[in-house]
C-alpha cells in the first residue's frame, strides 16, 4: 500500500480548504481495491459547522458511497491527526486503517495527546501511520496560521 500516493490526494483536498480560507486539513477514504470512496475538507466557517471537519465529512460521503454504517476494509488519509471528535468517529466507523500526515501537539487523539484510536477499552482499534508527508502537511497548516496572523494585525 502506497501511503504517500494515498496522502498526496488527501493533500490535495486540504488546498482547497485553503481557497475557502479553512483550516487546511483534507481527508480520503479508500476501500480495500484502492477506489476513493468518499472524500472531504474542512468546512467549519463556510457551514457554520464546528463537527464539518475533513474527515467527519469523508467518513459520511464514504458510508454513502458503500452503504453501510462500517468501513472495516477501507483506509482514511487525512493531512493532520485526527481531534478527539474525528478519531472517535474513526472507532464508530470501524475504519480499517488511518494514515496522517502532520501530528497535532495541542489535539491530536491518535497517540500524540491522547489516544482513542489505539484505546483497548474500545471495542475497535484501526492500524495507525502517522507522519506521512509530514512536512508538506505541516507546511501547509503553518502557512496559513502565519497568514491568518498577519491579516488580524
Amino acid at each position: 500500500m502506497n501511503f504517500t500516493h494515498y496522502m498526496a490526494i488527501a493533500f490535495k483536498e486540504a488546498l482547497k480548504a485553503v481557497e475557502k480560507k479553512e483550516v487546511p486539513v483534507g481527508a480520503v477514504v479508500f476501500d480495500s481495491n484502492g477506489n476513493i470512496v468518499g472524500k472531504g475538507y474542512n468546512q467549519v466557517e463556510e457551514l457554520s459547522d464546528a463537527t464539518a471537519h475533513a474527515e467527519m465529512i469523508a467518513l459520511t460521503s464514504a458510508m454513502a458511497t458503500l452503504n453501510t454504517k462500517y468501513l472495516d476494509d477501507c483506509t482514511i488519509a487525512v493531512t493532520m491527526e485526527p481531534c478527539p471528535m474525528c478519531a472517535g468517529a474513526l472507532v464508530n466507523a470501524k475504519i480499517g486503517r488511518l494514515i496522517f500526515g502532520a501530528y497535532d501537539p495541542k489535539m491530536g487523539a491518535a497517540g500524540t495527546v491522547l489516544n482513542i484510536t489505539g484505546c483497548r477499552e474500545l471495542n475497535h482499534n484501526p492500524e495507525v501511520f502517522g507522519g506521512i508527508m509530514e512536512q508538506q502537511c505541516s507546511g501547509l497548516l503553518q502557512d496559513f496560521f502565519r497568514e491568518l496572523r498577519g491579516r488580524s494585525r
